[in-house]
Order: structure tokens, then sequence, then C-alpha cells
């Protein structure tokens, strides 16, 4: 089990004697050996296309409730630190693999396995991850148990994932926002040395970050876009977010179900018009939502860092970063005031939108990319853009 030596974790003889399995809603079982907490537990079983970031990937609220199954078969090489954090925890209810490995890199502070016990995060390695993707692609995500210390067999493993209330209708950006608004690094300090000493330009905008379940990425991209960041949680009030007077609303990602958070597409129905407001992934959709649509769940979701999404005004393809089980119904905008600005090439949903007549565009897909690619980022400018000409 995960309290083994460290050095057993490599060790494949003492590998066989820690078992465990992942069981689907379905009736499948996948056998393969406990790594991480030693605790069984629930989660949607979702499949992540990214070649790297596993640990932007654990540390991404937006994956509160579901088990992530890396595509990619040897993970845990560069180990685990600080700098590369996207949160103050893994968010994650499990991880799979297909093979985990010791940490060779010489920035890693601690091993995949360490923090995943730490973070008290159950997981299994030696799985046929192609075989499990295949299934979630062909079928949809699917429900799952993990069991990690053998006192739960096969059978009622299966009927324990059917019997789980899932994340359709749950509302868990409640679960993961923060305690307390926080003004986001001041100073510059940690931005700036996660960039490697860049020199940071002056601030001169306040933006207001809703927070449910934002990624550190995110606020590090508005401040190196001139923007001092505030920082509230998810169940913040319109009336609350304009007495900070701020220059421009910002919200942000995060997990499950965007028709649970009623609150959110208030908040956000009373702000638009009266402030220039930017969203991104569970932000996107609840713009959407304020801005008379509406949202469907996707049969298996995007999850990868390899992602093309077309500008329908330039015709630009970027390569994105994704990570959602629900999109936005583009048929019930009113086309006059909603505009459809980006669409995913691989199934033709929507990845952007903006108001016709107020300040406030979203975009589906994440431009701070962590993990994955670059091409986005200049929408932190077009955010700046967008309040200078309000």
């Amino acid at each position: 089990m995960s309290n083994d030596a460290p050095q057993d974790r490599f060790n494949w003889r003492a590998r066989r004697e820690r078992r465990a399995f992942l069981a689907l809603e379905d009736g499948s079982i996948f056998r393969g050996t406990s790594m991480g907490a030693a605790q069984d537990g629930v989660g949607e079983v979702v499949f992540n296309t990214g070649m790297s970031g596993y640990q932007e990937i654990l540390s991404d609220p937006s994956y509160a409730g579901q088990f992530v199954t890396m595509t990619y078969p040897e993970i845990g090489s560069t180990g685990i630190n600080r700098a590369d954090m996207e949160s103050r925890r893994f968010f994650a209810n499990g991880f799979i693999v297909h093979a985990d490995n010791r940490p060779s890199n010489w920035r890693a502070e601690e091993s995949l396995q360490e923090s995943l016990v730490r973070s008290e995060i159950p997981g299994i390695a030696g799985i046929d991850t192609r075989a499990l993707t295949s299934k979630l692609r062909d079928q949809g995500t699917l429900k799952g148990y993990l069991s990690m210390i053998g006192e739960v067999d096969e059978a009622d493993a299966v009927a324990r994932a059917k019997a789980w209330e899932g994340l359709d209708g749950k509302d868990y950006a409640a679960r993961v926002t923060c305690e307390a608004p926080y003004a986001w690094d001041p100073d510059g300090v940690h931005t700036c040395s996660w960039g490697m000493g860049e020199e940071l330009p002056a601030t001169d905008l306040d933006v207001v970050v809703l927070d449910f379940g934002v990624k550190w990425n995110i606020l590090r991209s508005l401040r190196r876009s001139g923007m001092n960041v505030s920082v509230v949680p998810a169940s913040t009030t319109a009336a609350e977010v304009l007495a900070l007077k701020p220059d421009g609303v910002f919200l942000s990602n995060g997990p499950a179900d965007p028709s649970a958070v009623g609150y959110a597409a208030t908040a956000a129905s009373e702000l638009l018009g009266r402030v220039p407001m930017m969203g991104i992934c569970l932000g996107h959709q609840i713009l959407s939502i304020a801005s008379g649509g509406s949202t469907y769940r996707l049969k298996f979701g995007h999850h990868g860092c390899n992602h093309p999404v077309m500008d329908l005004a330039t015709k630009k393809v970027e390569i994105t970063s994704q990570n959602h089980n629900f999109a936005v119904d583009m048929e019930r905008f009113d086309k006059g005031k909603v505009e459809v600005t980006h669409i995913n090439l691989n199934d033709q949903t929507v990845e952007g939108i903006r108001h016709r007549h107020e300040p406030m565009f979203s975009v589906q897909y994440h431009p701070e990319a962590c993990p994955g690619p670059h091409d986005p980022t200049y929408l932190f400018q077009r955010f700046r853009d967008l309040i200078a000409s309000a």
C-alpha cells in the first residue's frame, strides 16, 4: 500500500502485493497497483490527452470530483515542486496512470507518490490507460470507485460507483473557492519569481476576480498585464463587487456543473453593462447563462492541451488548453445580443462569445496555458483594451 517504504514504490515484486482496482458503473474492472493515499474513493472518470503538466492538472481546482486518467503512459518523472502549483493544493478525487515513475528532475522537491499521500488522494498505476480512454471515448464519462485497501469486493465497488451522486447539479465551486477576499501578489514578488525575474509593468487598473476555482497562472497573467488583482469568494454578490469600485471583473474557471451555481449567474447578470467583464471556462459558461444562454453536458468532455479553436473573425486557429465537461448551447442565444466568436474545430462546440452591446467577452479554453500552448495569451491584453474602451 502507500505506506510502504519509498524505495518499494519502484520494486515490481512489492508492487504485486499492493493490488488495487478501478470499478466503473458499467461493471468494468481495471486492476493495477495502488499509489497515493491508502483510502478508497469515488469520482467521475475523465481522460486528459496532455503529454506534460500532471502537477498543474492535479492542482487545478476544476478537477474536483474527478478521477483523472493520463493518456501519456509515463508519469512522475519530473516529480513535484512548489513553483509549478496552480492552486494551494491538489483537488482531483483520484489519479490513474499507466506507469508511476520515480522523479529524475533537478527541480523536483518531492515525488508524485509523496504528494498524493500528503494530499490524501488515492491513485492506481499499471492499468491499460489506452483501453480505459477508448471506453470513455465510446461510452462517455463514467462514474468510478477506486479500491485501495481491499475491504470492498468488485461487485460492491461497481454498486458504489453507480450509487454515487456524481457531479451533475452539484455546486463544486463553493467547495474550492477561497474562504475570504485577498489581494493577489500586490508586490509582484510571486509573479516575478515564477517568471524567472521578468520586469513587471506598473499597475494602473483594478480588477476583481470571482473565484470559482481560479488557477494561479490566471492571476499571474492578469498581474503581468498591469492589473491589481483582488480575489473574492464565489458567493460574492454584485453589490459587494461594485463596492470595491473595480475597473473590470473577471470570472474564473472552476469545477462541475455551471447550472448549479445560479447565484453566480445572478451576480453576473447584475454586473453586465455596469463594468467590463471577462470569463474563462466556468466563468465563460456563467456569463453565457447570464446572457440568456444555457449549457449541456459533453459526452466525454475536453481535457488536454492540444484542442484546435478558430477565431471566427480572423479565421486564425489557436491550439488551446482545455478542461471542461459542459459546453454552451449556441442555439439558445439571442443573436442580436450575443455573438459566438470562437468554435472548437474538433466538434464545433462554442469556445468564445462576446456581448454585442455591453463590454463583455469570454472563452471556454485556458489562455493562461498551464499546462498548454501560449497561442491565446493575447486575450489578457484584449481584456485591458476592453476596459480602456468602456
